[in-house]
């Protein structure tokens, strides 16, 4: 049996106040996609989760994937879905009866019996039964098994799965949105994603006795501690850090007989822009943006000099007029780094703004670490004050934009 894992969509994402959406990065790569997809003809795509960016998604957004499942419907192709810490599972799920008539199966809210789904004998070696689990907190879950005993994410998946009446002789793929580990290793994190590190670890022994564990929730795309529990990764870079990542693309995973190796391979979809970063002194930048390709986003970090208006100017004037947007400008020019202090674009240079924001929840809460939701809250006012720096605001409104975000979220109790 063949199927596509694919994860962490965040259809309606913006990096530096541009909108992926309406800059066709999105749209562009749905086509892509579903173009790769009816010419493999896969026997069921899977999602793992963060279908949206926000809890709450745009119209954009929405119309934008019922396209690509409308498209799926009519390739007669079964898709499997989990909704992801960045989407509303009751949201997601919103006529789920209606869809799984349509072969649209989507676990957006947490059960004591997980959603599953079997797809019949298809290569001669047996059925496939698709194990959906959203994105779950402890709490979720002690409340659902009635644990009050459960109060870690390791724990709580584990008891969680025990639960449920799977049988292990026959095939079994898991859908999961968590943070996965091996042995307490983490990989690199990338944009947003690095205030995942450290919070909600499940080791990768959790999933033992399925044939292959489809992951969403990291974007970067690896295997952890066995090749058959995977994390696809997004299909397209959403912050510069991620550029540094392996290649991005839907993994093709073929199950064969179980207790086979499974096979997987990557599958190709190029992004309609380009992520690059440009590091050096200005001559050197500019020297470098001769050869672009075009039509790329470009982060500028200058070691000789601090950004001014009119470099500025120069450098975004060069790049795009070969169709390119420079959507970050900074400088690591030492000189200028060592007089400045506090939250600034300097200092977000060397942490990112929501680590900020974390490190002064810590202080203000007399050391207590932020809930996962207080999380989310900093990453959607990271966001915010990137976009602000992107629209040409001093770094004195910066730290002031920074500060009533901060003061915002301390008072949401």
């Amino acid at each position: 049996m063949r199927l596509i894992h694919i994860s962490d969509l965040h259809f309606g994402k913006a990096l530096y106040g541009v909108s992926m959406l309406e800059h066709g990065d999105q749209e562009v790569w749905v086509e892509r996609f579903l173009e790769q997809v009816e010419e493999l003809l896969p026997d069921a795509v899977v999602i793992a989760g963060d279908i949206y960016d926000r809890s709450a998604p745009s119209g954009e957004a929405m119309t934008l994937f019922g396209r690509m499942l409308a498209r799926l419907e009519e390739l007669k192709i079964p898709v499997l879905m989990v909704a992801g810490n960045h989407d509303s599972g009751k949201r997601l799920s919103f006529a789920g009866e209606i869809l799984a008539k349509q072969n649209i199966h989507i676990a957006g809210v947490l059960k004591e019996e997980l959603d599953h789904v079997t797809i019949p004998e298809k290569d001669g070696s047996g059925q496939v039964t698709f194990w959906l689990m959203p994105y779950v907190f402890p709490a979720q879950v002690a409340q659902k098994l009635g644990d009050d005993s459960i109060n870690d994410y390791d724990t709580a998946v584990r008891r969680l799965l025990a639960r449920q009446a799977i049988d292990f002789s026959r095939r079994n793929v898991l859908v999961a949105h968590q943070n996965v580990t091996a042995d307490g290793r983490e990989a690199e994190r990338g944009g947003s994603e690095s205030m995942v590190g450290g919070v909600g670890q499940i080791d990768y022994t959790a999933f033992d006795g399925f044939d292959y564990v489809a992951l969403g929730h990291i974007h970067a795309s690896y295997p952890v501690g066995r090749p058959q529990v995977r994390y696809a990764g997004s299909p397209l870079c959403y912050h510069f850090n991620e550029t540094r990542q392996p290649v991005k693309g839907p993994l093709l995973v073929e199950l064969g007989e179980k207790g086979t190796e499974v096979q997987i391979t990557r599958v190709q979809v190029e992004p309609l822009h380009v992520m690059r970063e440009l590091r050096g002194t200005l001559e050197e930048v500019l020297a470098a943006s001769e050869g672009s390709m075009g039509n790329e986003y470009i982060r500028i970090i200058l070691t000789d000099q601090r950004v001014t208006a009119e470099t500025a100017q120069v450098l975004r004037e060069r790049l795009g007029s070969q169709g390119s947007i420079v959507m970050e400008l900074v400088s690591d020019y030492r000189e200028y780094s060592a007089a400045c202090s506090g939250i600034g674009p300097k200092a977000k240079e060397q942490k990112l703004v929501e680590e900020y924001f974390a490190d002064l929840y810590r202080e203000k809460k007399a050391g207590a670490e932020p809930e996962p939701r207080d999380l989310e809250l900093f990453r959607f006012a990271a966001d915010q004050v990137r976009e602000a720096e992107a629209r040409g605001q001093t770094e004195e409104m910066f730290q002031s934009h920074a500060k009533e975000l901060l003061k915002y979220i301390l008072n949401q109790g």
